[in-house]
């Protein structure tokens, strides 16, 4: 079984070859619940693929993404990224995204997204 490093690298490799929807197939719990900032937490798997996708459709122009930073914990992981890329409805994005990530039973249970607006 890979241990939470070796799972983070994955994941994070996978979203930089553009296949983040198979990372979030790979690495996320059925009950996840995730988070941007401190909006209202979007519940379940189902629920969280179906928000994913409407996001990565939305983009018109990507740019490029690039991880700055990795920690691990106990039982939690966190990213920092920086994104740059172009959204149909909200427009040039190019900002530095904190991921904190905790797992349960080597999936992801819950996600939080840290940026400015």
């Amino acid at each position: 079984m890979q241990n939470l490093q070796q799972k983070i690298a994955d994941l994070n490799a996978l979203v930089l070859d553009g296949k983040a929807l198979e990372a979030f197939d790979r690495y996320y719990h059925p009950e996840v619940v995730m988070q941007e900032n401190e909006q209202s937490p979007t519940v379940g798997k189902a629920a969280n693929r179906r928000r994913e996708e409407e996001f990565f459709n939305a983009i018109t122009d990507f740019r490029g993404a690039k991880v700055q930073a990795v920690t691990v914990g106990d039982s939690v992981t966190a990213v920092v990224w920086h994104y740059d890329y172009t959204h149909r409805e909200w427009g040039v994005r190019n900002y530095t995204q904190a991921s904190v990530q905790h797992w349960q039973d080597g999936l992801i249970i819950r996600e939080q997204f840290f940026y400015g607006s």
